[in-house]
């Protein structure tokens, strides 16, 4: 699942409150930081007595995920405030924010990973280095291994809590299996006798996180642009408000997002002749039963007209 792909599937429906929030933030977020600070010693310690420059970047990667989950837990934090005078529709697109700045860390740390490779391709220097040990192998491995595990858990997290940013998180996971998998094939390729192949895996590693960055980066400003949750999302909502009693028409549907909450704009027809009383109620009905159906709508705005 990229971050841009949205979460309606079978978390649509549930509600976590609070208290269930909070500890669900303190798992994800302490799984992390333990397991990518293990991570980054082992990973340095295996580049720096296997002589494997691309275990060491790999290492610095990892040390770059404790970093981008910190700000991540931040920005679920204060993106959960409640509205204010100031901030009448609440603080979620604060998450938005947290999600580029974990891109832009994301992307410099590949960028630096790259230009270091390409000096050491380009000025020949791989031919003199230092033949990489079995042990920046194995770390490779244990890397590839447990940084999916890591995806995967964030990813079903992240999806509970609607968070942006923890998927962004999740993603900085990923993406570090994959410059594991890099180190894996270059290193595997110096010991063949290839030493040209570790600074190249180093090359691949960086296009793969800048890859991952602008994914995150894309999700992150269209949830800022009130952009439209989609004609299959819509679908669902308009099923929805059709069924009820009452309900003559639906003159009018707009979904936008706000952050990771959505928010809509409804227009139904009711009988024209019918006591405001009752339209009313039935207006009401219609935005109680749609809140309820999608967990992921923080509000949405119901206008009559007589049929």
């Amino acid at each position: 699942m990229k971050p841009s792909e949205k979460r309606q599937d079978t978390t649509m429906n549930q509600r976590v409150t609070p208290e269930r929030e909070k500890q669900l933030i303190g798992q994800v977020s302490g799984v992390s930081i333990v397991g990518n600070v293990v991570l980054t010693g082992f990973k340095m310690v295996a580049g720096v007595v296997g002589h494997s420059g691309a275990m060491v970047s790999d290492a610095v990667h990892s040390l770059s995920d404790v970093m981008t989950t910190v700000i991540a837990v931040i920005g679920v934090g204060i993106s959960k405030k409640e509205a204010d005078r100031n901030h009448p529709y609440g603080h979620e697109r604060l998450e938005c924010v947290a999600s580029m700045l974990l891109a832009v860390i994301l992307m410099a740390t590949g960028v630096g990973i790259g230009y270091q490779a390409l000096q050491t391709i380009l000025s020949g220097q791989y031919k003199v280095m230092t033949m990489p040990g079995r042990i920046a192998l194995l770390a490779a491995f244990v890397s590839i291994v447990v940084k999916e595990g890591m995806y995967r858990y964030t990813v079903r997290i992240a999806r509970i809590l609607r968070s942006d940013a923890f998927m962004a998180d999740a993603w900085h996971h990923r993406s570090d299996a994959f410059s594991s998998i890099g180190s894996l094939i270059g290193i595997g390729g110096a010991l063949l006798g290839f030493p040209v192949m570790e600074p190249v895996a180093s090359v691949v590693i960086c296009l793969c996180i800048l890859k991952a960055g602008y994914d995150i980066i894309n999700s992150a400003v269209n949830n800022m642009l009130d952009t439209s949750c989609g004609e299959e999302f819509e679908e669902q909502v308009r099923g929805v408000i059709e069924q009820q009693a009452g309900v003559q028409r639906l003159d009018l549907l707009q979904t936008r997002r706000f952050g990771n909450r959505i928010y809509i704009d409804a227009e139904i027809a009711v009988d024209g002749n019918m006591r405001l009383y009752e339209a009313h109620q039935i207006a009401e009905r219609v935005h109680t039963v749609v809140e309820e159906s999608f967990a992921d709508i923080k509000h949405i705005m119901i206008h009559v007209n007589p049929f």
